[in-house]
């Protein structure tokens, strides 16, 4: 029978929390270890709407990149939307577990699949955690920038980007017509990354979104800053966390949730 120590033995070899960064909550945030597993979900947010279908889906572990409780709690009552949350979870028996930053930075994780997903070459790490140490060990780090086979127009990367995350519409900071051959990738919010993608020469950073000021400084740089949104960004990560699951325990059922969908609109109708 797998239990609850064992998924999460392997989630840890795939995400290895010492790649989170030092202000996330990652790990086995609620549930018991010893607890039986035979059916997980996976999705980016854990919501009211995905907590019900884990519910009537009879989920054992709910697998949540975005962690849940993540400041500090001095009441989990049914008063509040994520308290009955929690409870209604809780009385169910169903544990949670976020993988977060240790799954954006790990070795194939998920700006590593946006940069396989571009068919990026030549591909590195925006922030390295350990330069200068021991060169037998595989560098590790945050963010990856690489090569696109070609040299593209910015507007020409917004499309194949469009393309590649199957989205109709994104925004983005920059003269469509710049040159670009290298760019940053740094999914989720992390405009913070832009001067790591400038120091590794890349003409473009894509994220999921960005702060106005985080505009203004691309701009100021002469940078094109791509923004198809949080939800493109890291949603297919959790598919293919489902899948590689799947193939590790074949003898469970694991999905990612089907109830799960970008809060965001996007209008993208000609006026």
């Amino acid at each position: 029978m797998t239990d609850v120590a064992e998924i999460q033995e392997y989630l840890t070899h795939l995400a290895p929390p010492d790649l989170a960064e030092s202000w996330d909550n990652v790990g086995l945030i609620m549930g018991d270890p010893t607890q039986p597993v035979s059916r997980i979900l996976t999705c980016l947010t854990l919501t009211p709407d995905v907590a019900a279908e884990a519910i009537s889906e009879k989920a054992d572990l709910i697998i949540s990149h975005h962690p849940i409780l993540f400041r500090p709690v001095q009441q989990i009552t049914s008063n509040s939307v994520e308290g009955k949350m929690l409870l209604d979870l809780i009385q169910a028996n169903i544990s949670v577990y976020s993988p977060h930053t240790s799954y954006d930075s790990a070795e194939q994780g998920i700006n590593w699949q946006l940069a396989q997903l571009l068919g990026l070459e030549d591909v590195g790490i925006l922030r390295p955690l350990n330069s200068g140490a021991d060169p037998s060990l595989p560098e590790q780090g945050a963010g990856r920038y690489g090569s696109l086979p070609a040299e593209f127009t910015l507007a020409q990367v917004n499309q194949l980007i469009k393309q590649a995350l199957k989205i109709d519409a994104l925004q983005f900071v920059g003269d469509p017509g710049l040159k670009v051959k290298r760019i940053g990738i740094a999914c989720g919010a992390a405009a913070e990354f832009l001067r790591d993608a400038h120091h590794h020469d890349c003409q473009a950073l894509l994220t999921g979104e960005a702060r106005f000021h985080a505009c203004l400084e691309a701009r100021a740089l002469g940078m094109g800053l791509i923004l198809p949104g949080h939800y493109a960004t890291e949603r297919p990560a959790m598919e293919r966390m489902a899948e590689l699951l799947q193939q590790k325990f074949s003898q469970l059922t694991t999905w990612a949730s089907q109830k799960e969908t970008d809060p965001l609109q996007w209008d993208c109708e000609a006026e």
